[in-house]
């Protein structure tokens, strides 16, 4: 994650428009002095927004003095005191808004996703995202999973080539997908197939697909085939580089997984943990 990006330094400083504008109206109520707070957790969870805070806080005002107590990634308890904040009450005021906001979005993703890891402990499977992310939040979102203990999937269009239903459906067959993705992008383009049933993934495979991405399919199907998925590869005249085959599972309900944990899937891809997750509760309190 590149903290000191001019665009994240710019999307802050739209944040800061939204809710301040031309200025608070309400900062008036309170004489200028130095203040301090802190943030409390009403909730357990796992952390996740110090460098974005960090930004934000300064954006606000420069003599705001951030103490974080804790590190993104790290777990908290119901009531632990997050982190301490000094310096003017009215920029304190200020920053309150939008730096809860942010911090209790992220930290939801990374509580989320967590759990989801946990109970892929000790499996070899790990847990990737996918592109369901909030517009404009894309970066911080997938921060936020890896914070959480996932791993990150493509970041956009630009960074690997996933070949889906509606592809297929244009271009006539998986081979030809796949055919002219190798002829018009760099060699280093990594192809993946999502596949609807066990047919298509073959297909796929002795088409050269670089990952097999098995959408909403069964544990009993996956069972029965995931090894022989590996021999088609093993067993295929392709390149030598090519031989490898990643193989992800999706669509499948979070709740659920534990009938998903089957040797020889590489990747759960999941959506949930920012279309389903919700916000972890802190509050900004004020120190005498």
């Amino acid at each position: 994650m590149d903290w000191n990006s001019p665009q994240l330094r710019n999307k802050i400083s739209d944040w800061i428009c939204e809710d301040i504008g031309n200025g608070d109206l309400t900062q008036s109520s309170i004489t200028e002095n130095i203040g301090k707070a802190c943030w409390i957790a009403k909730e357990d969870g796992i952390f996740c927004g110090i460098e974005l805070l960090k930004i934000i806080f300064n954006q606000i005002d420069k003599d705001i003095n951030f103490y974080p107590l804790i590190k993104d990634g790290q777990k908290f308890k119901k009531n632990d005191i997050l982190l301490e904040l000094i310096g003017p009450s009215r920029s304190l005021l200020a920053s309150e808004r939008i730096s809860l906001n942010i911090a209790m979005h992220l930290s939801g993703v990374s509580t989320h996703t967590y759990k989801i890891v946990e109970k892929l402990r000790n499996t070899g499977i790990k847990l990737a995202d996918t592109r369901k992310t909030t517009p404009g939040l894309r970066s911080l979102e997938k921060y936020a999973f890896k914070c959480g203990g996932g791993i990150n999937h493509r970041m956009g269009l630009y960074d690997a080539a996933m070949i889906k239903e509606n592809h297929i459906a244009w271009s006539k067959n998986i081979k030809n997908a796949i055919e002219r993705i190798r002829l018009n992008t760099p060699f280093t383009t990594h192809i993946i197939v999502e596949a609807e049933n066990i047919d298509q993934a073959k297909e796929a495979i002795l088409a050269g697909a670089d990952s097999i991405l098995l959408d909403e399919l069964k544990p009993s199907i996956l069972r029965e085939n995931i090894n022989l998925l590996r021999e088609v590869r093993l067993n295929n005249d392709c390149k030598e580089e090519r031989k490898n085959l990643i193989i992800e599972v999706s669509g499948i309900n979070p709740d659920e997984i534990e009938n998903y944990l089957i040797d020889g899937i590489d990747l759960i891809s999941t959506s949930s943990a920012t279309t389903k997750s919700k916000w972890i509760d802190f509050s900004m309190r004020y120190i005498d």
